[in-house]
């Protein structure tokens, strides 16, 4: 329950990525500035807490070991997950990019049979495939009929043009993100703690963002004072903040894909927290009786995922391990 409640929290300040973004899109400054910004801005902040905490020579050793890998997953998880967000920010409200974003609560399902368990046997370990949770899945079904509901509410007033370039990249990230997170704790184990991975992962990340900026120059010049303000507050909320959160919640359940699929399903709760918020600041219209029908399916279905990961708790250990 410990672990939904942090999911929960982390999707307070993920929340502040779809409404800055689109704020930024709509003020004139750039996609590209959005996503380099963020990253660039995260480093010297997870730099400080990782050297305060003395486990920075632990990090760069890590990623000595597999640099292939470490910049391979971290392109996945966070450059195929932040730029497309992003981009699809500048042809998409942030409504409908928060509610495409929920895909990621079945990605991040539909990914569990690229990864291993080890079982022992008489004739030694057994690699075997982790399998789809279909419990998981048909709860995190209902939560995106919610998120259906809540779309609704504007999908008539967008061009097919719009609906494509705002949802397809948003599908790309909403993959790329489980996908690459999980690669990195499978990599990582037990070496590293939460703040180190964030860590290690921006700055396996951080080349493709200095190229980025620097193709941004010539294409859209420098950013304005107002973009480089927000995207600091998009970086210390959701980069080093809701990042966190959220990598210390996955990290406690890594091993159970079923309560995995829970702690990734609360990041539904992003779209609530974005209509909340775009209605303040950006005076979007409240959603109507379909979209709160849709947001009563959303807190329906992150209870049922909460049941389901108290019920688990209360089997014996040899039960809950992972299958």
């Amino acid at each position: 329950m410990k672990e939904i409640g942090i999911g929960i929290l982390a999707s307070v300040f993920f929340a502040v990525t779809f409404i800055l973004n689109r704020s930024m899109e709509l003020a004139g400054g750039s996609w590209m500035w959005s996503a380099s910004l963020r990253f660039l801005f995260m480093i010297p902040f997870l730099l400080i807490i990782v050297l305060v905490r003395r486990n920075l020579k632990q990090v760069l050793q890590e990623i000595k070991k597999h640099p292939l890998q470490w910049v391979t997953w971290s392109f996945v998880g966070f450059v195929l997950f932040y730029a497309p967000l992003t981009y699809a920010a500048s042809y998409g409200a942030g409504w409908l990019v928060a509610g495409t974003w929920q895909m990621t609560i079945v990605g991040g399902i539909l990914v569990a049979p690229l990864f291993y368990t080890t079982i022992p046997s008489q004739n030694g370990p057994i690699k075997k495939r982790h399998r789809i949770q279909t419990r998981a899945l048909l709860i995190s079904t209902i939560i995106l009929a919610g998120v259906v509901l809540i779309q609704w509410q504007k999908a008539s007033e967008l061009s097919p043009d719009e609906i494509l370039i705002g949802i397809l990249p948003v599908l790309i990230a909403s993959f790329a993100y489980p996908l690459g997170n999980r690669k990195m704790m499978e990599l990582c184990g037990e070496n590293l703690d939460t703040f180190q991975r964030v860590f290690g992962m921006t700055l396996s990340s951080l080349p493709f963002w200095i190229l980025l900026s620097l193709f941004a120059i010539p294409t859209v010049g420098f950013p304005s004072s107002g973009q480089l303000l927000q995207t600091f507050i998009v970086a210390i909320s959701s980069g080093v903040i809701a990042t966190t959160l959220f990598f210390i919640a996955t990290d406690r359940v890594r091993l159970n894909q079923a309560k995995l699929a829970s702690v990734e399903a609360t990041q539904s709760t992003q779209v609530l927290f974005v209509i909340a918020g775009e209605a303040w600041l950006l005076s979007s219209p409240l959603p109507n009786t379909i979209a709160w029908t849709g947001i009563l399916l959303i807190i329906f279905g992150i209870i049922l995922h909460s049941y389901r990961v108290k019920m688990m708790n209360r089997l014996p250990r040899e039960i809950t391990k992972p299958l």
